[in-house]
């Protein structure tokens, strides 16, 4: 054997001896990595436990797009009276699996709509009425978007999730003061928003902007938000955000698929903001009807071209 080979043989039974080693090194890694995601999911679960609301099994027979894409129904509940619930916001959010990219439809609450099975109302009627899937069937009729899944997020969820996403709150421009009306007082001005504070200024609306500004406010506290989710110490916390959101949110997609479509995002995501509001402008006007009230009344094939065009680019 050579003086040159001998060192280059002696480093080699070396590396073999700390194979073992850097193989069980691995292994409990990986055992300590599931052993961290199955406690957080679990510590996410029991928070929610105490304040969520019990969620319903409702039927919904939602159509697949079999094109790599899935559009899943998301609904801002706002409260229950006498057994009745109402949706405070409706969007539709596309997941691209091939692309990666996610796209927000945020459609106004008065639009003026026809409602299978019943009389023209504003849109948001046909939860109260049906649940989701009467909400489908009417979003589908009227604005041509076919949904597969539901996810309707409980209020108490949405401030939770807030307050653990960002302990020190979410920085937020409040471009006027606005009052009581919404459960909190804000100010004008540059603020960190807690969850109760950023749900109140997205939730209002009492100002000549009306359905339109609301709209407006829970983009850009989605943009907000999705800014402070990239942060190091969020991405640490996703299997507990994970547990808390299952809690509180009622949906029929299975737990696979929303590990699936969120690993997906977050590893290879497109992390642009995509959203389209719906009636777009220049496609609706001010009505008023003895039944429904002030309504947006608006023209529907405008409205379906839009969609299908932001949906399918």
């Amino acid at each position: 054997m050579s003086e040159n080979t001998a060192p280059v043989q002696k480093k080699k039974k070396l590396k073999l001896k700390k194979l073992p080693f850097v193989i069980l090194g691995l292994i409990l890694l990986i055992f300590l990595a599931v052993i961290y995601i199955k406690s957080s999911y679990s510590s996410g679960i029991e928070l929610a436990k105490k304040h969520g609301q019990k969620h319903v099994n409702y039927e919904f027979n939602g159509v697949s797009n079999k094109d790599g894409k899935s559009n899943i129904l998301i609904l801002g509940q706002d409260r229950i009276i006498d057994g009745s619930a109402r949706t405070d916001s409706i969007m539709v959010a596309q997941y691209d699996f091939l692309n990666k990219k996610v796209k927000i439809i945020s459609v106004m609450r008065d639009i003026y709509a026809e409602i299978p099975g019943y009389r023209n109302y504003k849109i948001n009627t046909a939860y109260t009425l049906g649940g989701p899937e009467l909400l489908r069937k009417t979003l589908e009729k009227n604005l041509g978007i076919p949904i597969e899944h539901y996810a309707i997020i409980d209020f108490n969820g949405f401030e939770e999730m807030v307050d653990e996403i960002a302990p020190s709150g979410v920085p937020i421009n409040v471009e006027k003061d606005m009052s009581e009306r919404i459960g909190v007082s804000l100010k004008k001005g540059q603020h960190n928003l807690n969850g109760k504070e950023l749900l109140g200024y997205a939730r209002f609306r009492h100002d000549e902007e009306g359905d339109f500004g609301r709209v407006r406010r829970q983009q850009q506290v989605i943009t907000a938000l999705k800014e402070e989710m990239v942060s190091l110490p969020v991405l640490l916390k996703t299997p507990k955000l994970a547990g808390i959101a299952r809690g509180y949110v009622n949906t029929d997609l299975k737990d696979s698929k929303i590990f699936r479509m969120g690993t997906s995002f977050v590893i290879r995501g497109d992390k642009k903001q995509n959203t389209l509001t719906v009636p777009i402008e220049g496609s609706y006007q001010q009505a008023s009807y003895p039944e429904a009230g002030a309504v947006l009344d608006i023209d529907k094939e405008k409205n379906k071209k839009a969609i299908q065009k932001f949906l399918n680019e």
